[in-house]
């Protein structure tokens, strides 16, 4: 069964090199029930909204599958948050959502799949700075993306949520299909 394993906001703001000079980027699971509002988890920043957050990017997912992938490839733990993800999923394959699919998580919470993330330097510098050269290519090359997602119908979900896919439109391209590297 497909399903929720955390609901992630900023923990904390941090400094970044970027023209923005802070980033959003460090987040972490939130206990209980969360609230999810057209702009996606109650509490949660976006510190660059010219390149994240707003309607059709209100909430990121990331696959725990995905995550042990680089947890093995990195050598350390990778907790729920670390990707900048909202929803930590585990059980669907978050890759091949087609642009438009649509999910129920829990029992009213409704988002729909709206584009891929693209990689980013500031994702690079939170991975590792000068120790992962590259990390926005290598990243991008294995294609571990995740979408970002709309949300359709507000609500609140938890840890351990189950995700039904409800809908999935016919002849729409996958996240992976559209997806241009940087």
């Amino acid at each position: 069964m497909p399903r929720l394993l955390a609901v992630c906001a900023v923990r904390i703001l941090r400094p970044d090199a970027g023209t923005v000079g802070i980033t959003a980027i460090d987040k972490g699971a939130v206990a209980g029930a969360v609230k999810i509002g057209a702009y996606g988890v109650y509490a949660d920043v976006q510190a660059d909204r010219k390149h994240h957050g707003g309607l059709d990017k209100a909430l990121y997912a990331y696959a725990a599958e995905d995550a042990a992938f680089w947890e093995r490839e990195l050598g350390r733990p990778l907790p729920p948050g670390f990707f900048g993800e909202n929803f930590r999923t585990e059980g669907i394959d978050v890759n091949a959502a087609l642009i438009g699919e649509r999910w129920r998580i829990g029992d009213r919470v409704e988002v729909e799949v709206t584009m891929p993330r693209t990689p980013c330097q500031t994702f690079a510098r939170w991975v590792g700075g000068d120790d992962e050269r590259g990390w926005v290519r290598r990243f991008s090359d294995e294609r571990r993306l995740g979408p970002y997602l709309r949300v359709v119908t507000p609500g609140r979900v938890q840890a351990g949520d189950e995700i039904v896919v409800v809908h999935r439109p016919e002849g729409a391209p996958t996240i992976l299909d559209v997806y241009r590297a940087p």
